[in-house]
């Protein structure tokens, strides 16, 4: 793949096209370089352009964007905290439509949380790489599922000094307890530009209050990692599912959480405050099956990855499978689904505009499903993606 040159007009046309507010029929996606310029009518593409037309049944969507990818193309990040293993991963994923993404670096040490920023920094605004998710270390070891207790620590606002570096490798987010964390801390994280998301917690609705005072904006993957909903204790399941101030991250696979779970959610909060997201691991858009996190060994099996004793580790699943599992297996209305899959995340991000939808000015980033909501091609940057032929499918309980 090139990159287009700056007046390079293209014409991606499609029996639909959603704009991530509203659908248009029989259009077109004007591209100039590496930006949109319009959706017109067909009948309305300017002379000049060249013209990309679509199978019968397919339609056109903002690209993918994903707030947790531990990996993928067999890579985990974790293992190689580089910037040819971000690319990699980045790469990976593009196949199945996700055309911007936040690698994730679960808990580890703290020369690895240096390693991992450095490598962000390298790559952001490269390959779709948008800035660094941090998932730990700073959470509660009652909730730790798969992350290495050994490396879990409370947070001491010494720690800033450190992760102030992440405010400089894009739009970056780290996950953490909001019960282990000292007062002012996440205001400190918010103050250098980075997210600050709920997760791996036992927080009561009362502390994740005061932690959104602060600043915190999100919840990583609502339901997994934090004590279920109860009405006289409604944790952090129930502050997310009240609160608008927070968006959510959701793992539709049909494993991590229960379809009746998932309508729940976003029947609370619509779509604008679900973001769906992947926790994608190295299996997603390679063959091998089994790795080793941390030092455990790892497989992938009926659709689970686990360890040996069961435990969940992360995701086999692609973001066009989130998307085709909330539409199919959860009942959501599909605009909703490619809402949380795109607009939301890029909000969440500060990229409105930017990201995440087909509006002028906007990065051409799009992605074409079939009827069957399979992906049958994808942009990045005005640039289509060429290796889609022969990647495995990816779904998980669809």
């Amino acid at each position: 793949m090139s990159r287009p040159e700056d007046n390079e007009k293209q014409a991606v046309v499609a029996e639909r096209i959603f704009d991530g507010s509203r659908w248009h029929a029989r259009a077109a996606v004007l591209i100039e370089g590496c930006r949109v310029c319009a959706i017109a009518a067909v009948d309305e593409i300017p002379l000049g352009c060249q013209i990309r037309g679509l199978p019968a049944g397919a339609f056109v969507t903002p690209g993918f964007v994903d707030l947790q990818v531990n990996g993928g193309g067999g890579i985990l990040f974790n293992d190689d905290p580089t910037p040819d293993a971000l690319r990699g991963i980045a790469r990976a994923h593009r196949r199945f439509g996700t055309t911007a993404l936040l690698p994730t670096l679960i808990t580890d040490t703290r020369e690895k949380m240096r390693l991992a920023i450095t490598a962000a920094c390298a790559v952001v605004g490269h390959d779709g790489v948008l800035g660094l998710h941090l998932e730990g270390p700073f959470i509660n070891t009652a909730r730790a599922g798969v992350h290495d207790r050994a490396h879990v620590v409370p947070a001491e606002m010494a720690d800033l000094e450190l992760l102030r570096e992440l405010g400089q490798a894009g739009r970056s987010l780290i996950t953490l307890a909001p019960e282990c964390v000292p007062v002012g801390f996440i205001r400190g994280l918010v103050d250098a530009g980075i997210r600050v998301s709920a997760g791996h917690s036992e927080a009561s609705a009362d502390i994740v209050l005061r932690a959104i005072e602060e600043g915190m904006t999100g919840v990583t993957h609502l339901f997994n990692a934090m004590p279920a909903f109860q009405g006289r204790a409604p944790g952090v399941v129930g502050a997310a599912l009240a609160e608008r101030r927070l968006v959510a991250g959701l793992i539709v696979d049909g494993i991590h959480v229960d379809p009746v779970s998932v309508r729940a959610a976003f029947a609370a909060k619509g779509s604008e405050g679900i973001a769906l997201v992947t926790d994608a691991m190295p299996t997603v858009g390679a063959e091998a099956r089994e790795f080793s996190l941390m030092g455990r060994p790892v497989s992938l099996r009926n659709g689970r990855i686990e360890t040996a004793e069961g435990t969940l580790a992360g995701a086999h699943l692609d973001m066009a499978s989130a998307v085709r599992n909330a539409v199919t297996l959860c009942g959501i209305p599909l605009d909703d689904a490619l809402r949380a899959a795109s607009q939301t995340p890029a909000r969440f991000l500060g990229l409105e505009g930017e990201r995440g939808a087909l509006v002028r000015g906007a990065r051409a980033d799009l992605v074409a499903l079939d009827a069957d909501l399979r992906v049958v091609a994808c942009w990045a940057e005005g640039v289509e993606e060429d290796e889609l032929a022969g990647v495995p499918d990816q779904a998980s309980g669809a």
